[in-house]
């Protein structure tokens, strides 16, 4: 089965994004490693996740897609040159990279979003456009090798689409 890599941000990620989606990858099977830039972080409403391996670490070749999970966190990662060349790195290797809430626009700052159908939180629409995303307002969305997703609503969703992409 496949091994997937949610990036979560040190402080504030959205907790139901990051559960939902991490137990509908496992409950097909798949391996979930959280990565983060620091070694337990710590969500939105109160979740704390001793994180697998640091950002800095990374390296593509041991993940099968990525997943940027949302939350007023995954703002510092917006314009993160780790972040974008990670997001680069997994869709110029031909595979599923992804991301739920606002963490789209991590997609969209990195260039990837441009002619692509996408959907985000509804306050980072206007960012996705900007960037050249066919924004559809839609719960989840998928193009090619990118998925995206509106918010923790639509996590369990993002999760299965994922798995199922995979």
């Amino acid at each position: 089965m496949a091994k997937i890599l949610s990036i979560i941000s040190p402080e504030g990620y959205q907790d139901i994004e990051y559960n939902d989606s991490k137990v509908a990858l496992e409950s097909r099977g798949h391996t979930v490693i959280t990565a983060s830039t620091v070694q337990e972080a710590h969500g939105k409403y109160g979740g704390t996740v001793s994180v697998d391996v640091l950002l800095k670490d990374v390296d593509p070749a041991d993940y099968d897609a990525i997943l940027f999970v949302g939350g007023p966190g995954c703002h510092q990662y917006f314009d993160d040159p780790t972040a974008h060349s990670l997001a680069k790195s997994f869709l110029d290797g031909g595979k599923l990279t992804t991301a739920i809430c606002a963490a789209p626009s991590i997609l969209a700052n990195a260039g990837l979003l441009e002619g692509v159908k996408s959907t985000c939180f509804q306050g980072q629409a206007e960012n996705l456009k900007e960037k050249g995303a066919e924004y559809t307002g839609s719960p989840v969305e998928k193009d090619g090798l990118i998925i995206t997703a509106d918010g923790p609503d639509s996590a369990t969703a993002f999760g299965q689409a994922i798995a199922e992409a995979l």
